[in-house]
């Protein structure tokens, strides 16, 4: 909860800093709580529902931070290659759903886990 915390208030400074209009700068802060306020239901629905896309979440999150790391060391990383491998991450998850959806695969457990 903490870090859905750090991750709401940066979006919303980021939003903020991108003009220097104040009445756009109260609208961006308003509309981003709004909207994080009627989303964080439904996706705690689905993050509960789906257990595994919080890894993918937090895969994309380490991915994005090497690159940005690399970045800082002057190492660019080509954006197409992130955004396809992010795509296809999602596109195999969301297979993998639905397979679980229709009862076609099954999570493996290990024996006293």
């Amino acid at each position: 909860m903490l870090l859905d915390v750090v991750f709401s208030i940066d979006s919303i400074l980021t939003a903020v800093g991108m003009t220097d209009i104040l009445p756009v700068k109260y609208a961006a802060v308003i509309v981003a709580v709004a909207v994080m306020f009627l989303a964080s239901g439904p996706v705690m629905r689905f993050v509960g529902e789906n257990p595994t896309v919080v890894m993918l979440a937090l895969a994309f999150l380490l991915m994005i931070g090497v690159v940005l790391i690399a970045d800082g060391f002057g190492h660019h990383v080509p954006k197409g290659y992130i955004y396809a491998a992010m795509a296809f991450a999602a596109f195999v998850e969301t297979l993998n759903m639905l397979a679980r959806r229709r009862g076609g695969l099954k999570a493996h457990r290990q024996p006293g886990v």
